[in-house]
């Protein structure tokens, strides 16, 4: 969300007792007022792009509605709604073409009745602390001080952050951010909930947290709720309606979920919206045999993100070669951490990660002590959030930088490049800024780069996150030829289906620290 910044009226960094209070206000009344959002004709051309990223899209939410946006990855799901929140800028920005009106004004006279939760955890983290970063919104509202802090306690149950309000943001995994962001909004009390992907990184116990409060929320507020989520049947049930973004333009389909998916379900699976009850499809990749050898091995290995904070002790790990390795767990376990010290990018705080004598680097078989470039043909590392490994400024160039580090010719990496955009879905986006796509694309992109280095080692951290069908069956079809070529596969992931279509070797990380348990490897 993004949240201007405010006067400032007080801190929030202590908590105080628990208020049975409802969000909905004291006594239980709305303290909300649910606003229509009107749409007609809209699209949006973002500043240096050729094409639109909607464009002739018009509907109706009448105050109080509860919808699933849903689309095929980049059909402009988040475009729109950061249309509705008023802030996709300027003429400077990209043009406009019809009217988005909340209310019957322009969004941007309604920034403090319309909350949105980004896609990206990262983006809608503000200050340093919890307790500061909720409380910020409320600040910008001019929320009387002495009601802050039970509005930052009441949104930090709601969305299940248990947390202390002085832990530093920093120190949260990306699910916790994704509550953090939630709970942020909720404190604000908007009248339009705008949830872009709310659970795309969080654990299943969180994803069903999060749903339920979502649920009770809006009913004790009567707030209008816009959802986008790739995975439909988290939120089917809560909706009252389903609205389709066609990637050509327009709507694919409007209405209520059960007659949308009964009637549509064929068209809309085809298109790449996950549609209840249809399989993907894909094989299954058999599991490593017990007698493989590792490709890297960690004994006594204890992790920690900044030398400071241990996140887990005494973990004694085999990664199978040539097959897939997949680390699940509780958001705030410590899997992001463990997939960034086994691919070599963070040192072990105690232990030691070593790598396969065929994989050796003049400086050694432990990952950590290998330079840049013999990690890069080694090692291959998808961080959680895209951004933070793109480095050019068009998608072909991004994919290139790989091979031509590592003196590729000019013609093998055109094929290299070329093959990548056309099995990922990428070639229309060939001259965009990266930093332009939508989340799936960034993520499919993130993927894309790693494998034109071809390293034997692949660490991939949520490697479907914003995948709509097409994309999610295309990078598990992608890592399964990887897998059947020799390549060895780590993903750390929420996604069940992930585990059960590569036939994943499994580290399930249990919660909290405990030296040698919480580990099933």
């Amino acid at each position: 969300m993004l949240r201007v910044p405010p006067p400032v009226a007080g801190s929030a960094s202590s908590r105080p007792p628990r208020s049975a209070a409802p969000i909905a206000g004291s006594g239980g009344r709305p303290a909300v007022r649910p606003a229509r959002v009107s749409v007609d004709g809209w699209g949006w051309r973002y500043a240096g792009r050729r094409l639109p990223a909607v464009r002739d899209v018009t509907f109706t939410i009448e105050p109080g509605e509860r919808v699933l946006l849903l689309g095929a990855s980049g059909a402009g799901k988040s475009t729109l709604l950061a249309g509705i929140a008023g802030l996709l800028g300027g003429a400077d920005e990209g043009e406009q073409a019809g009217s988005l009106l909340i209310d019957g004004e322009r969004p941007e006279a309604h920034r403090g009745r319309v909350g949105l939760v980004l896609q990206d955890p990262d983006s809608g983290v503000v200050l340093s602390k919890v307790g500061d970063d909720v409380a910020f919104g409320c600040e910008n509202l001019g929320v009387p001080v002495d009601e802050i802090p039970r509005r930052v306690a009441e949104a930090l149950d709601a969305v299940g952050l248990d947390v202390p309000l002085a832990r530093p943001t920093k120190a949260l995994s990306g699910g916790q951010k994704q509550r953090l962001a939630l709970a942020g909004v909720l404190a604000m009390r908007p009248g339009v909930l705008l949830l872009d992907e709310p659970t795309a990184n969080l654990d299943p116990d969180g994803v069903r947290e999060v749903r339920a409060s979502v649920g009770r929320i809006v009913a004790e507020t009567g707030a209008t709720l816009v959802v986008i989520e790739h995975r439909t049947a988290v939120w089917a049930d809560l909706m009252s309606r389903v609205i389709v973004l066609d990637a050509d333009g327009g709507l694919l389909a409007d209405g209520a979920p059960d007659e949308v998916f009964a009637r549509h379900g064929a068209q809309l699976a085809a298109a790449g919206v996950w549609v209840p009850g249809r399989p993907v499809g894909l094989p299954v990749v058999a599991g490593a045999s017990e007698f493989a050898q590792p490709a890297l091995a960690a004994s006594g290995l204890s992790i920690s993100r900044d030398a400071r904070t241990v996140v887990r002790t005494g973990l004694d790990l085999r990664i199978p070669r040539g097959a897939a390795t997949v680390i699940t767990g509780p958001n705030g376990a410590g899997k992001s951490t463990l997939a960034l010290t086994l691919a070599g990018l963070l040192p072990e705080a105690a232990g030691e990660v070593v790598a396969a004598a065929e994989l050796a680097a003049k400086s050694g078989r432990r990952p950590s002590r290998w330079k840049s470039r013999e990690l890069l043909t080694r090692i291959g590392t998808v961080f959680q959030e895209p951004e933070h490994q793109f480095l050019a400024s068009t998608v072909r160039d991004e994919l290139a930088i790989g091979p031509r580090s590592r003196g590729v010719d000019a013609a093998a990496v055109t094929l290299i490049v070329d093959e990548l955009l056309e099995r990922l879905h990428l070639a229309p986006l060939a001259e965009a800024n990266p930093f332009t796509l939508s989340g799936g694309q960034k993520r499919r992109l993130s993927v894309a780069t790693v494998l034109a280095d071809a390293p034997p080692v692949i660490v991939l951290d949520e490697p479907t996150f914003g995948q709509d069908r097409r994309g999610w069956i295309e990078l598990v079809r992608l890592l399964q030829s990887e897998i059947a070529a020799g390549t060895t596969v780590v993903a750390v992931t929420h996604d069940e289906d992930v585990l059960h279509h590569l036939g994943g070797h499994r580290i399930e990380l249990g919660a909290g620290v405990p030296e040698n348990a919480g580990v099933r490897a």
